[in-house]
């Protein structure tokens, strides 16, 4: 297909990160087209929505780009303004596709945050949130889709005939973390902050050529609270932490508590500095709490990306980085389009080796001489 055939509907929750995406494809392709499809989704006072395409898609490769996660996106509810939740956007999604009436050549979902990906297993008489939403989209007839970091990459086994793209944005993230933290890369140690995320952060410390360390929550079963078995303590294995410069990472920033009770924890065994890496800051419960652990010196910084929706405030927090990842997805939009292997797109490691090793070098160079 050509490059007038690659067509993105953005949905408003991506907005901003559209314009910028269809920017970067312009870039990689040296063109200038607008890759975005002109969308209009509307609702009625009880909450009922509805989506029209203002332009053909006939014969187009065309890219559904969203964020359910965004809480920003609001409509009035019987009179009364109404922030649509994960539930929503979801549906609106399923409004595309069926505007759409199958007269694309392909249609590929782009959702960073997977919806339901926390509900991604059935324990006991749980719902199963996550594949059912996957294997619904598999019968309306989407062809591909990608997402970044699930939460348990498995939940690709709900759909085994559909491709499914599980991206990471590491590369992205440790390329700003080395050009705005450059002098506390060595003496690393990444932490993963649950048993959940130690593939993550084994992946985060291969990367960086480090050693990784893992915290174990010790909940109380017989208590729950918010939703949640209470945490009873952190225990940690792995190597000393005294005197190390620490690399926290997770999947999504929720609440935010437990993250900053493992910054105690790591404090109190003598971190140096500590960084917390998440590909999605949620905040659920608002900021306070890290303002507050910023301000005890708990932690320097936290690096998330632009893939879900953070408010204007907090990226404007001294402690809050926001890594802007709409290159990225844009490469994996135009290798995708082009029908071109995506092998390439999960190798970054020689090129954050090779930033560590030169700066590591120039340092001794610097001792040496003085």
């Amino acid at each position: 297909m050509s490059n007038s055939d690659l067509k993105i509907i953005v949905m408003e929750s991506m907005k901003e990160f559209g314009e910028m995406l269809n920017e970067n494809l312009n870039k990689i392709n040296g063109s200038n087209e607008n890759h975005l499809i002109n969308v209009t989704a509307s609702r009625f006072q009880n909450g009922e929505g509805k989506v029209k395409i203002n332009e053909t898609v006939r014969g187009k490769n065309v890219f559904i780009l969203t964020d359910v996660g965004n809480y920003n996106i609001s409509y009035k509810l019987h009179g009364r303004e109404h922030f649509m939740g994960p539930d929503e956007h979801f549906q609106d999604i399923k409004r595309v596709i069926g505007a759409i009436s199958g007269h694309a050549e392909k249609v590929t979902i782009v959702m960073p945050l997977l919806y339901q990906s926390r509900q991604h297993r059935r324990k006991g008489r749980e719902s199963l949130d996550c594949a059912m939403a996957l294997q619904e989209l598999e019968r309306l007839g989407v062809d591909d889709i990608v997402t970044f970091d699930a939460h348990d990459p498995n939940i690709c086994n709900a759909i085994p005939t559909l491709p499914f793209e599980n991206f990471y944005p590491t590369h992205t993230i440790l390329n700003k973390v080395i050009e705005k933290e450059i002098e506390n890369i060595d003496n690393l140690l990444v932490i993963s902050p649950d048993p959940g995320a130690m593939e993550r952060a084994r992946y985060y410390a291969d990367m960086l050529g480090c050693n990784v360390g893992l915290f174990y929550k010790r909940r109380d079963y017989s208590k729950i609270i918010d939703g949640k078995n209470p945490i009873i303590c952190h225990a940690y294995m792995g190597d000393d932490i005294d005197g190390k410069n620490i690399i926290v990472v997770d999947d999504m920033i929720a609440s935010g508590n437990s993250m900053i009770e493992v910054c105690e924890e790591l404090k109190n065994k003598g971190a140096k500095n500590i960084f917390l890496v998440a590909t999605f800051a949620l905040f659920t419960e608002g900021t306070k709490n890290f303002k507050e652990a910023y301000k005890n010196k708990l932690f320097s910084k936290i690096y998330s990306t632009n893939l879900s929706y953070v408010p204007e405030e907090v990226k404007e927090e001294e402690w809050f980085f926001s890594v802007d990842c709409s290159m990225q997805v844009a490469n994996i939009i135009n290798t995708l389009h082009n029908n071109i292997s995506i092998t390439h797109l999960f190798n970054g490691k020689e090129e954050i080796a090779l930033k560590i090793k030169k700066y590591l070098e120039e340092k001794d160079s610097i001792s040496i001489k003085s």
